[in-house]
């Protein structure tokens, strides 16, 4: 798979969650990320265990953020996760790369209507 990444602006920060599964203890934090454009977007973004602290991510920042997405079934219905392995804020998306634009999802042409 092709590195995901997504620009916007952090917009809100959620509460940390955390708690006891099979392999120990774990803990989680969404943001959302706002994307720019005529029809700005908004994606709820997972950080998980020490990516939290690593990233610190902060409400207004302007950040491109380096993503997975998977899909999971649970009882007949999907559940779709973003998780940040990355984060990069200002000049930091460019300075390793000669097009800092590629793989960039751009969300801005999308139909901005949601069906429910």
């Amino acid at each position: 798979m092709e590195e995901l990444k997504v620009k916007g602006e952090v917009v809100e920060i959620l509460e940390e969650q955390s708690g006891q599964g099979k392999n120990g203890p774990w803990k989680k934090q969404d943001f959302i990320l706002e994307t720019p454009g005529k029809y700005p977007k908004k994606i709820c973004i997972t950080q998980w265990g020490d990516k939290i602290d690593q990233f610190n991510v902060q409400e207004g920042e302007e950040v491109t953020v380096y993503v997975d997405i998977q899909s999971r079934e649970y009882k007949g219905n999907w559940y779709t996760d973003v998780k940040a392995w990355k984060v990069e804020r200002g000049d930091e998306a460019g300075s390793q790369e000669n097009n800092p634009d590629e793989n960039v999802i751009d969300m801005s042409d999308m139909d901005h209507d949601v069906p429910f």
